[in-house]
């Protein structure tokens, strides 16, 4: 079973780890997609590590099989890979129902999972990273 993760992964932290360790578990291979800049922009930040340098360190990672850039739309991406499963992360800003209606409505028989565990501490955020290093 072919499960697919999503995500910017900005600043690679431990939420991000246990996000992709948890989406491994619901299937034999993991594919991760990276968000591009211009897609990351669109939905919060323009990140300041590149997409390509975002890759390299997601596919370095040991749940990880295999790590892909994001298209312009989405959905293309996941299209294109035809997973059993899309994993979304505890703090991903998506509507499970929404996305699972769309994916139904292009002929993809992928089912959307959110994972629920998920490690928090003081640093389990990108964005609280960045603020913390704002204040020193």
């Amino acid at each position: 079973m072919l499960v697919v993760a999503t995500g910017v992964f900005e600043i690679l932290h431990p939420g991000h780890l246990m996000y992709l360790e948890e989406a491994r578990k619901l299937g034999d291979r993991l594919v991760v997609v990276v968000a591009r800049d211009e897609t990351a922009q669109e939905r919060k930040r323009r990140p300041v590590i590149s997409a390509e340098q975002r890759l390299h360190m997601v596919k370095s990672l040991k749940p990880v099989d295999d790590a892909v850039l994001g298209g312009d739309d989405m959905y293309s991406t996941i299209e294109s890979l035809n997973p059993d499963v899309l994993a979304l992360g505890p703090d991903q800003d998506f509507n499970e129902e929404e996305l699972q209606a769309e994916l139904e409505s292009r002929g993809l028989k992928t089912k959307v999972v959110r994972v629920g565990k998920y490690w928090v501490s003081g640093l389990h955020s990108s964005k609280i990273i960045v603020d913390l290093i704002k204040k020193q």
